[in-house]
């Protein structure tokens, strides 16, 4: 009896420890290799979607959404930006060149402007093109003809002039609407009748111009009979300003006449 209770007591092999150390490791290295497995799967679907978007990104945006959706993002875009979109290739300036595009960029430029430049309104001009040629016009600071007499203009002295050529005045004095002026194609200047500081006198205009370089404009002015010349500027709302110590002039905004104003053809 005692002999049986010893050998039950009896510590196991080592070689069974050793089975089951190996069944362990085993068993651990297996894990460890499927959690690896499922790491590079989780990786290559990350990689396979990332590969997608940006293929996505790659694509041209007018193939991904078509000329319709594309119209209407440029839309809302800026002038400068719908330009510069359309140096992007042939397709994006079919489609950024439309006329459904800068027709309403046309009118938001023309908005608030005294005079609309004859030159954008050509019948069968693009509206690109005349929104490019409204903008050059606009900048313009060289008076033609063409502008004195499409223009009806008012007239007042400025503080440098006599007193009594003031108080004949009704911009100073407040007594009525400003005096008109009006050019004609013929070289000569009326005025309303009955205005007091006319007179009835003859009176003629002629606009002068130096240009030296490059077409660089060295001095401007117009000149009436023999008076004082007077200097030319522009104003944002690209109404016109003529002046001098003595007296002023400045263009009525006309921007509802039909065919705009102003020369037929770019001046620089």
């Amino acid at each position: 009896m005692a002999q049986a209770e010893l050998q039950r007591k009896t510590p196991e092999s080592p070689e069974k420890y050793d089975v089951v150390g190996e069944e362990m490791e085993r068993h651990r290295k297996r894990r460890k290799m499927r959690k690896r497995e499922r790491e590079e799967m989780v990786e290559d679907v990350e990689e396979k979607k990332e590969e997608e978007e940006k293929g996505v990104l790659r694509r041209d945006p007018l193939e991904v959404f078509g000329t319709d959706i594309m119209l209407k993002i440029l839309s809302n875009l800026d002038a400068r930006s719908v330009a510069l979109s359309l140096l992007v290739s042939r397709g994006w300036h079919a489609v950024a060149s439309s006329d459904r595009i800068w027709g309403a960029k046309l009118e938001e430029l023309w908005l608030g402007k005294a005079h609309i430049p004859r030159l954008s309104q050509i019948r069968g001009l693009s509206k690109l093109a005349a929104y490019s040629l409204a903008v050059m016009d606009g900048k313009r600071t060289r008076i033609m003809k063409d502008d004195l007499c499409d223009h009806v203009w008012e007239f007042h002295f400025n503080k440098g002039a006599p007193e009594y050529w003031r108080n004949l005045d009704p911009y100073w004095k407040g007594t009525g609407p400003p005096m008109r002026r009006y050019f004609h194609p013929d070289g000569s200047q009326s005025a309303d009748p009955g205005d007091k500081v006319w007179g009835g006198h003859e009176c003629c205009y002629l606009t002068f111009t130096s240009i030296v370089g490059e077409d660089k404009i060295r001095e401007h002015y117009v000149r009436i009979n023999r008076w004082p010349r007077l200097s030319v500027s522009r104003k944002q709302d690209w109404s016109w300003e003529l002046s001098n110590h003595l007296y002023s002039y400045s263009s009525i905004p006309d921007a509802y006449k039909e065919g705009g104003t102003g020369p037929l053809y770019g001046v620089m």
